[in-house]
């Protein structure tokens, strides 16, 4: 800087000698410096504006998407505009189908978000005396003290000032000491309360995961919320992220709020009070502070942008990019195969795109809005708090103690008393001036805490959001796009606001002597609400082992699902056996088994646990020969029970279908659910299987394709792929149709 302010005094006195002066040279470089900053700062933003119109004037809204037009021959047609193109196509849609609902509200600092963070409290703290209230009390309590130290500590550094004018080393030496002492309890109960503001912002967490999980697991809310119901896409992050960032916003927010509300309140009876030692008007200094700050907060509410709405969208669109991440990993052999990465990273690049220009948009929102907070709480309130300073000094009729003479008259007690009365301004200067900085730094955290309240309009948004869903779904309250309009169901679904009403009944029949399965006018419909089959009425007795075939999409694995109680029912009733504690009713096995996280002997058990297994009184060697009947007896060999390994890599296709059906064989349902669940299996352990099965006495309801099981059903239901079914007795000597086989 220095070689710089030389260089240009070398240059004015150039300009000197041809009669421009010093003043006109440095007025001309400052208005030159000032119309290079409006040019850089108002440039890119009218070149912005002209490249948003251009976009709006080569887009069109069509169903509900943004639909490029075809570019002509002097377009750019980079990859980027494509890509651009299409995120804001899924943005428009995602918009569209939003402001398509009507029940749903955009966060904000209104009378739902209230709603919404009562419920919450009520879950975080559920009583009035539990281990959260008393870790708030202890709080509440360390922040007190907080403010009464602040206020002492300004006290005694205005002593230490008083004494050091009065030129007392004795008094300012005691006072210094003290000034010392008082730091060991200050910084003990600066680091207790953030302390306890971790802990309880884990305590506020820690409610709230076991409320969330509780739901999340009732009535099978795991599978009803990914695949009933559309409003949650990304339940996982919902209840990892989203919870987390809440709780940490409520347990900071406490104090926030909290802390600057016991400052302002004490710290203006300080200085009321220090304002009446110097004989002034308590009250003006007071008025003038509340109205200026009025004001300023004022007009701070009204320019705030929507930080509710954008910490909202950020965290909607974080959570899309995690989806995409995690679908990647889960389909990452089938994307390998097909040779999918370019398409995979460009759909990554898209979500990760529109999150940056999310983050953008709230950088740019923040940076005005805090240009106008900072000008009003570091200059406006800096000179208000300087007028409220001056104002007892300036009015007041001097300190309480001072006079103008002692009483005998004495000349050197008027220097005495004058000498007094500097330092008791002084001190009083001091005090004030140290409690005013306490005091703007409490508004400052006040009104910056608007902000917070606002971002956390939008994580309540969230967790309040999810946990309704789930909520809902346990109750069979579904929300999720139809395949087709209201009025096009032929009567089969009602609606209600929306959403379709599941009016079909599950009963359950105690009757020892009716163990069957009954489907009485009961349709097959998709959770979009796509119908299958209009209406399907049989009877599965016990020993009836049926076949089920049929063209692709035709219904069989939604029946499964029906009858495990996974869909919906919108219409007829269910007749099942009730459930026993140690026999199942039913026990459906898909063709691609799921392999739990844990022990050799916990993948033949699921879903028991060892306790489990002990109680019903099954021993390892009938897991032994369980592990023979499926012909994997080899793993039981080289692996003990006990092992833990990652079973889902180390075991083959065929093996895992073979652990599957060792549970099957374990929990002895009286009817199993076998959906292809053998298709990686050899044809002479798929035989000796099903042979095992039913000498167990399980009733078979199989999906298969594979000629050489036909042997082992006794009835066949088939589906023809237009609603329509056939259920029937299998001759004996019946071969399967080829219709059958596609």
């Amino acid at each position: 800087m220095a070689v710089l302010s030389k260089y240009i005094d070398r240059i004015a006195e150039k300009y000197e000698q041809t009669g421009l002066t010093k003043h006109a040279f440095s007025y001309a470089l400052v208005g030159t410096a000032l119309l290079a900053l409006t040019i850089k700062v108002t440039v890119p933003y009218v070149k912005n504006l002209q490249e948003g119109s251009a976009k709006k004037s080569k887009t069109k809204v069509n169903n509900g998407a943004l639909t490029p037009l075809v570019a002509s021959s002097d377009s750019d047609g980079t990859d980027e505009d494509f890509k651009l193109a299409e995120a804001e196509k899924l943005l428009v849609a995602q918009q569209l189908k939003k402001k398509n609902n009507k029940n749903l509200l955009e966060p904000g600092l209104n009378k739902e978000f209230l709603n919404q963070l009562s419920r919450l409290v009520k879950i975080m703290i559920p009583q009035a005396l539990c281990y959260e209230t008393g870790l708030l009390s202890v709080h509440t309590l360390c922040l007190i003290s907080r403010t009464f130290l602040s206020i002492y500590v300004a006290a005694l550094e205005g002593a230490i000032v008083k004494f050091i004018v009065r030129k007392d080393v004795k008094q300012f030496a005691l006072v210094l000491l003290k000034w010392f002492g008082i730091a060991i309890p200050a910084t003990f109960i600066n680091s207790m309360i953030r302390f306890l503001e971790s802990k309880l912002a884990l305590a506020f967490r820690t409610r709230l995961v076991r409320h969330s999980y509780r739901l999340y697991f009732k009535n099978q809310n795991y599978y009803r919320v990914s695949n009933l119901d559309g409003r949650i896409e990304n339940a996982d992050h919902r209840l990892t992220e989203d919870i987390s960032v809440f709780a940490s916003s409520v347990a900071h927010l406490y104090s926030s709020l909290t802390k600057p509300c016991f400052d302002l309140m004490l710290i203006g009876l300080a200085l009321m009070r220090s304002s009446q030692k110097m004989k002034a008007n308590m009250l003006l200094g007071p008025a003038l502070s509340v109205s200026v700050i009025s004001l300023t907060a004022h007009i701070l509410r009204i320019v705030s942008p929507k930080f509710g709405q954008l910490v909202s969208e950020e965290a909607n669109r974080y959570g899309y990019l995690r989806h995409i991440h995690s679908r990647i990993i889960t389909n990452a052999e089938e994307i390998a195969f097909y040779g999918g990465h370019k398409v995979e990273m460009q759909q990554l690049r898209q979500a990760y795109n529109r999150l940056v220009n999310q983050m953008n948009n709230i950088f740019t929102q923040k940076l005005w809005f805090v240009m106008l907070e900072q000008f009003f709480m570091k200059y406006v309130w800096s000179g208000t708090g300087m007028v409220m300073v001056s104002l007892p000094i300036l009015t007041g009729g001097g300190a309480s103690g001072s006079s103008s003479a002692d009483g005998n008259g004495n000349e050197d007690g008027q220097g005495n008393d004058s000498s007094s009365s500097v330092s008791e301004r002084t001190q009083y200067l001091t005090t004030a001036r140290n409690l005013l900085i306490s005091a703007a730094d409490a508004i400052e955290r006040l009104m910056s805490s608007y902000k917070e309240i606002v971002a956390l309009a939008g994580y309540t948004y969230r967790v309040a959001g999810m946990l309704e869903v789930f909520e809902e779904t346990a109750q069979g309250i579904y929300s999720k796009a139809t395949v087709a309009e209201n009025d096009e169901m032929n009567g089969i679904i009602e609606f209600r606001d929306g959403k379709p009403i599941a009016k079909g009944r599950i009963i359950y029949t105690d009757d020892a002597g009716n163990m069957s399965i009954s489907l009485r006018a009961v349709p097959v419909v998709t959770p979009n609400c796509d119908i299958v089959v209009p209406s399907l009425t049989l009877c599965i007795e016990p020993g009836v082992h049926v076949l089920i075939t049929g063209p692709n999409g035709c219904g069989k694995s939604s029946l499964f699902r029906i009858l495990s109680g996974l869909w919906p029912i919108y219409a007829g009733e269910l007749h099942i056996p009730r459930p026993v504690e140690d026999k199942p009713c039913m026990f459906y096995i898909p063709q691609r088994p799921y392999m739990s996280i844990g022990s050799l002997c916990d993948q033949i058990i699921y879903p028991d646990t060892r306790e489990d297994m002990k109680r019903k009184g099954i021993t390892d060697d009938e897991l032994r020969n369980i592990l023979k009947m499926v012909s994997l007896e080899h793993i039981g060999q080289r692996d003990s029970f006990d092992v833990v390994r990652d079973w889902k890599d180390i075991l083959s296709g065929g093996e895992k279908q073979r652990m599957a059906v060792a549970r099957l064989f374990y929990h002895k349902p009286r009817y199993a659910l076998l959906d292809e669940c053998t298709s990686a299996v050899s044809i002479d352990v798929e035989s000796s299987i099903y042979e095992v099965a039913k000498s167990m006495g399980i009733t078979l309801l199989t999906i298969t394709h594979r000629p050489t099981l036909w042997k082992f059903h006794t009835h066949i239901l088939e589906f023809d792929g237009q609603g329509s079914w056939r259920f029937r007795k299998m001759d004996a000597n019946e071969q399967q149709k080829e219709k059958f086989l596609h």
